[in-house]
């Protein structure tokens, strides 16, 4: 089973544990459970745990969570050995995103679990129910539109 992190066609989706929120951030049209670009995973994004005004997203579904043998998917490229045998479902892939602005949310990282690697991140709100997800390398970007379904 091949699976695609955020750079390239991102399998977002993650139990999120939600603690806290603020005026804004709820209020935020980037909150919410997002479908990635090729449908392959979905990302919920909410208020981090430990820091409400800041933007977080997990893992929370998979159109195929398991490998060929029939086990959960596994973040296997993660650089932290320790965190090889977790599941993706569940793998925090969008941290600490500071507001700035109404829809616009920047400064933070989004994690690839494909590659292991992680990337400079921001999100824009577009109209018709869409995400821009972007992940930079220094000045090098790339987007992904992702589409609402909560």
């Amino acid at each position: 089973m091949r699976y695609h992190g955020p750079m390239r066609a991102p399998l977002l989706a993650a139990a999120l544990a939600i603690s806290g929120s603020s005026a804004h951030a709820a209020a935020d049209p980037v909150m919410g459970q997002w479908l990635n670009q090729d449908g392959e995973g979905k990302v919920l994004i909410a208020p981090c745990g430990g820091a409400p005004a800041e933007a977080c997203g997990a893992i929370v579904w998979l159109k195929a969570p398991n490998d060929d043998a029939g086990r959960p998917v596994r973040d296997i490229h993660n650089p932290d050995p320790a965190l090889r045998t977790r599941r993706v479902i569940g793998v925090p892939v969008i941290r600490d995103m500071k507001p700035a602005g109404p829809g616009r949310w920047t400064g933070g990282r989004l994690y690839d679990p494909e590659t292991g690697k992680s990337y400079k991140g921001r999100l824009t709100a577009l109209s018709g129910g869409r995400l821009k997800v972007e992940g930079c390398v220094l000045v090098l970007c790339q987007a992904q539109i992702w589409t609402r379904v909560d």
